[in-house]
């Protein structure tokens, strides 16, 4: 299958998402692999602010007539950005590019950077929804970590947020930390589940490349601890009222973060910032763009073209480009809705999905463009390997 121009057929465009992306922090976490970079001196929040505007108007051309659904701030730190500047980042995205009513505003914090008047000036911004790095409340788990915040404080910008009228607040928390028993995961578990936020996201830490982690490894639980981990905490998680509805993001009815339900959906998004990456897809042309930004903030902020790269995808990218973000979530998909979004036959990927599910990875409720496909219980356990079945040359 080769990427030409035509080789996608779509009705209308998928859901449309902006991801802004804040590259520097106060410091940088050993596990942390993402495009973030301590803070020298001042933060350079006037000069980003004024180029992220200028890289958004780059995009337009793309999206003419479109509505933005969803908008995301990460980082990096973005809560390093004063009240002021992020405000006038909002407005400047409202004055350039149409938004949904009552759009979802979702700000990236750590609780060592807010207080209550930073969280009020946020929500007085614009933002409705808070991401909060907590990671753990365990002081000495965050130690080896290398966060700079404690148990108290995160609880202590928790209640803020909320004094300050945040209503949707999602905890980032991970398991299978360095040196870490079954019991200490549990309690972290309980921990953030007695903050009543609404929204988890719960996932195992994991050493990637060219992290201080990868260079010096800590000593992590083994697979079996790992498993134990998992299946006590996503009992603990379901007693305690909370849905799975993605591998590792846990929610109360109404609290899905809905921009990643539309990365989940191989929705579109825009990528503005240092190393930010964006996905457009052309209707009209039959194509669909993957759009990076220049890494690093120093380039990013000298340059008048802040685009680093881009590629049309191909029909074989699109299929397992899918198949990666939509067999994350636990109600699966539909024939329908992965035409929808790829501008593919179902006929492409109906071989691929028939096999797997005889072999008991993949589980299909009804019949035709309606029906459900999802992983089973086993296909969850083996999703790298369920989702590599649909490279090419794969299942």
């Amino acid at each position: 299958m080769t990427g030409t121009p035509g080789a996608f057929h779509f009705p209308a465009p998928p859901p449309l998402g902006l991801y802004v992306h804040l590259p520097w922090c106060l410091r940088k976490c050993p596990y942390c692999d993402f495009n973030s970079h301590p803070l020298r001196g001042a933060l350079p929040e006037a000069a980003y602010v004024d180029a992220l505007l200028q890289d958004l108007e780059t995009e337009l051309p793309l999206v003419w007539g479109r509505t933005v659904e969803t908008l995301f701030i990460g980082g990096g730190t973005p809560s390093l950005l004063s009240p002021e500047e992020l405000a006038r980042l909002l407005s400047g995205i409202r004055a350039r590019v149409p938004c949904r009513p009552g759009l979802e505003i979702t700000l990236e914090a750590n609780p060592g950077t807010v207080d209550q008047a930073r969280f009020e000036g946020f929500r007085a911004a614009g933002v409705n929804r808070l991401s909060l790095g907590v990671q753990s409340f365990d002081d000495a788990a965050l130690r080896r970590l290398g966060r700079i915040h404690d148990a108290t404080e995160a609880r202590g910008a928790i209640a803020a947020a909320r004094r300050a009228g945040f209503e949707r607040i999602n905890i980032d928390l991970m398991f299978g930390l360095p040196g870490q028993a079954l019991d200490q995961a549990l309690a972290d578990l309980e921990a953030a589940i007695a903050q009543d936020t609404g929204h988890l996201s719960w996932y195992q830490l994991t050493i990637e490349p060219n992290t201080a982690f990868a260079r010096e490894p800590p000593s992590l639980p083994d697979a079996d601890r790992l498993a134990d981990m998992q299946e006590a905490g996503a009992e603990r998680l379901a007693a305690a009222g909370l849905a799975a509805y993605e591998v590792s993001a846990w929610c109360r009815p109404g609290q899905a973060c809905r921009h990643n339900l539309n990365y989940w959906r191989f929705g579109d998004y825009i990528g503005i910032g240092a190393g930010a990456h964006g996905k457009l897809t052309l209707a009209g042309e039959g194509r669909i763009l993957r759009r990076r930004r220049r890494r690093h903030p120093r380039d990013y902020l000298a340059a008048t073209d802040r685009l680093a790269g881009e590629r049309s995808l191909t029909p074989a990218d699109a299929l397992f480009e899918y198949m990666l973000n939509a067999l994350r979530l636990r109600a699966g998909f539909t024939p329908a809705a992965f035409e929808a979004a790829t501008g593919l036959p179902w006929a492409l990927a109906e071989p691929r999905v028939a096999r797997l599910v005889e072999r008991g990875l993949l589980e299909q409720a009804g019949d035709g463009p309606s029906a459900v496909v999802r992983p089973s219980p086993r296909g969850r356990d083996l999703l790298d390997d369920l989702v590599a079945s649909f490279l090419d040359g794969g299942e």
